[in-house]
């Protein structure tokens, strides 16, 4: 789940102690706590402006998606889509304070292809509403900050192109 929990778990399964390697990659990663914090408050404070922009980018990419027909038309489908994004976002603020994707593969990713599939959501709209997420995200951070919560999109976005 985190860095240092993976660590003391492996050791404990090998009956020893910590390496001095594993104890400075735990230095290394609660030095980064602060920097983890700040990230995860910006995407949280701003969630409804990251929502609204992401909408709106893959709205403008994609109108069929809120054309009549389209997975998003009406006020009900689309506010659907929206708590997903807010989910989804949720999600990459658990693997940025955790520094592991262990959280979105658990919670966003296994099962996810099956119940978008079941509810005859496309996964390439799904992969294309996670890009805009990340870009409505990253254009709020500074690049070291969006170094640290790239890899978190990333993950999740493969994660909807891999085939279960």
């Amino acid at each position: 789940m985190s860095v240092v929990r993976d660590l003391i778990l492996q050791a404990d399964d090998q009956l020893r102690y910590p390496t001095g390697g594993e104890l400075r990659s735990m230095v290394e990663f609660l030095s980064g706590g602060a920097k983890r914090l700040a990230v995860v408050r910006i995407l949280t404070d701003n969630e409804k402006k990251i929502v609204d922009e992401a909408a709106k980018q893959l709205f403008s990419r994609k109108p069929e998606y809120v054309a009549p027909g389209g997975n998003a038309y009406g006020q009900k489908q689309r506010a659907q889509c929206l708590r997903d994004y807010s989910w989804y976002l949720r999600l990459v603020t658990y693997g940025v304070l955790a520094g592991s994707t262990e959280m979105i593969q658990q919670i966003g990713l296994v099962g996810a292809r099956e119940m978008y599939n079941s509810l005859g959501v496309p996964m390439p709209g799904m992969v294309e509403a996670m890009r805009t997420l990340k870009d409505a995200s990253i254009a709020l951070l500074s690049t070291e900050e969006a170094s640290l919560a790239g890899p978190y999109f990333d993950f999740l976005i493969q994660g909807m192109q891999t085939p279960t």
